[in-house]
C-alpha cells in the first residue's frame, strides 16, 4: 500500500470525469467491494457520490472492509464499463480508519433492511446510506432557501432564548429546566419574542431555530424537539397577506431546493411541486365538505389526522400538489395572542397549512393592543403579570402584525413521502429517545 503522491490532487468522487488522464487522489467510505480474476472494484463514497476505484496485482489483495475509511491515489480514466462512465485506476490506496465492529444493517443497499428504531439507534451509520444523505441535503437547501427569500425581502434573521420563564401558550406542555434558584423551560416558540422584535422596531424578523414540546405524543407525526422556520411581520392588513407570503415563500424554495439537489431528488424519485394558488378553506366549511363528501364528522372547531388527510384529498387538482389552507379557527383553540375574526369576534384571523394530509404551519394575524391581549390572557385563566416581559412592549405601540412558524421536519417529511416524521430528523428526539 502506498499513500497518495504529492503531484496528485484531490477531488470529489462526483467530478472525477474531470479530471480524465490525470493523478488524482479520492477520499471516502468502502461502499462496495467486488472481486473478479485477480482485480477489485471497490466503490469509494464522499459527500458528493460514489466512483468506482480498480484495484490490479498486488493492490488487489488490500485488506478492505466495507465501510472504512480510504485514500486512493491513481488515474482518472473512462470506461464504458464502470457504472458513471468513470473510474480511477488505482496505483495507491491507504485504510484511514478501519471498520472495529459488525454493520448493524447494509448501506450499499438501495435501501436500508431494518427496523426504524435499529437505524435511528445507528443514525450515524444510516445518514451514509445515499437515500438517507439524500434526504438532509435537501433539508438543508429548504432551510437556506428560507433564509434567502425572507432576507431579500428585508427581514431581519434573529436569535431568541430557548431558555424561558414561562410558556408561550399557558398551558403544561413543557420541559422544566434547573435554572439556578429560579423555575425555567425549554421554550415551546420563539413567538413572544419575534412579537417584541416587530415592536422592537426591526418589523420583519425570522429565525431557523428548535422548539420544544413536552407532549406525551409516540406517533409517526410528532417530535418533542423539531426545527422551526418563523417569520413575523409588520404593519399587515389581515392574515391574508401572511398566507399570500407563505405561498410565495414556499415555491420560492422547493424551486431552489430543486435546483440544488437534482440528484438527491431523482435518487429519491421524488418529482418536486411548486405550490401555485393554494384554497382557502374555513374550517367550519371545511368541516361541512368533510362530513358531505366522506361522511367524516370532525372534533369541535378543529380537523383530526383522518380529516386533515380528506381535506387534502378533496382540494387536491390534478397533477397539482396537495396543499390547503384551513382558516378562521375558533377563538377556544387559538392561543390567547390570536386576532379575533373582524367579522365574527368568536373566531380568529388564524390558518394552518396542511400539505399532503399533514399540517405543517401554523400561524394568523396576532392581537397588537394592550389592553385586548391583556383581557386575552385573563380569559384563559391567566394572569398579565406574568408576561410582563412580553407585554411590555405593547404599552410602548406595537403595529399590526402576524406570522406563521414552519415545522422543517415536517415539511420535509411531505416533500419527500416519507412515513415517520422521524426520518426527516438527523437526531430525532421523541418520547422515549435521548441518543444518540
Amino acid at each position: 500500500m502506498t499513500t497518495h503522491s504529492s503531484s496528485s490532487i484531490r477531488v470529489l468522487c462526483s467530478r472525477v470525469s474531470e479530471h480524465t488522464g490525470q493523478a488524482i487522489t479520492v477520499q471516502g467510505w468502502v461502499h462496495a467491494i467486488r472481486g473478479m480474476g485477480g482485480v477489485a472494484f471497490v466503490d469509494v463514497r464522499d459527500r458528493s457520490g460514489i466512483v468506482q476505484c480498480v484495484l490490479e496485482g498486488q493492490l488487489a489483495e488490500t485488506p478492505l472492509s466495507l465501510e472504512s475509511v480510504v485514500t486512493v491515489t491513481g488515474t482518472a480514466a473512462a470506461s464504458s464499463k464502470a457504472p458513471r462512465g468513470i473510474e480511477v485506476h488505482a496505483s495507491g490506496v491507504t485504510c484511514i480508519s478501519k471498520v472495529e465492529a459488525p454493520l448493524p444493517f447494509e448501506i450499499n443497499k438501495k435501501n436500508i433492511s431494518a427496523r426504524l428504531d435499529t437505524v435511528l439507534d445507528h443514525r450515524v451509520l444510516s445518514l451514509r446510506h445515499p437515500k438517507v444523505h439524500a434526504t438532509f441535503r435537501i433539508q438543508s437547501a429548504l432551510a437556506g432557501a428560507f433564509r434567502d427569500y425572507l432576507s431579500s425581502r428585508q427581514f431581519t434573521q434573529i436569535f431568541t432564548p430557548k431558555i424561558v420563564a414561562s410558556g408561550t401558550e399557558g398551558g403544561s406542555n413543557l420541559f422544566p429546566v434547573d435554572y439556578f434558584e429560579q423555575k425555567a423551560y425549554l421554550a415551546q416558540s420563539p413567538q413572544f419574542y419575534k412579537q417584541m422584535m416587530v415592536g422592537a422596531g426591526y418589523e420583519r424578523v425570522y429565525e431557523i431555530a428548535p422548539v420544544y414540546r413536552a407532549e406525551e405524543h409516540n406517533t409517526s407525526r410528532h417530535l418533542n424537539e423539531y426545527v422551526s422556520l418563523d417569520a413575523e411581520m409588520g404593519f399587515i392588513r389581515s392574515e391574508e397577506e401572511l398566507m399570500d407570503l407563505e405561498q410565495h415563500l414556499l415555491a420560492y424554495m422547493f424551486e431552489r431546493a430543486a435546483a440544488e439537489c437534482e440528484a438527491e431528488f431523482a435518487l429519491l424519485g421524488v418529482e418536486v411541486p411548486v405550490p401555485d394558488e393554494i384554497p382557502r378553506i374555513p374550517v367550519a366549511e371545511a368541516q361541512q365538505i368533510l362530513q358531505r363528501k366522506y361522511g367524516k364528522t370532525s372534533p369541535k372547531g378543529d380537523l383530526d389526522p383522518e380529516g386533515e388527510r380528506l381535506i387534502c384529498q378533496y382540494a387536491a387538482e390534478p397533477n397539482k400538489p396537495a396543499f390547503v389552507f384551513v382558516t378562521q379557527y375558533p377563538r377556544e383553540i387559538r392561543p390567547m395572542y390570536a386576532m379575533p375574526a373582524p367579522d365574527n369576534a368568536a373566531l380568529t384571523a388564524s390558518f394552518d397549512l396542511l400539505f399532503n394530509g399533514l399540517e405543517i404551519t401554523t400561524g394568523g394575524q396576532r392581537i397588537h393592543d394592550y389592553e385586548q391581549l391583556s383581557e386575552s390572557i385573563r380569559s384563559r385563566g391567566l394572569d398579565p403579570t406574568h408576561f410582563a416581559g412580553y407585554l411590555d412592549v405593547f404599552r410602548y405601540g406595537m403595529p399590526p402584525h402576524g406570522g406563521f412558524a414552519i415545522g422543517l421536519e415536517r415539511l420535509t417529511s411531505r416533500l419527500l413521502g416519507l412515513p415517520n416524521v422521524r426520518e426527516a430528523a438527523a437526531f430525532p428526539r421523541d418520547r422515549t429517545r435521548l441518543t444518540p
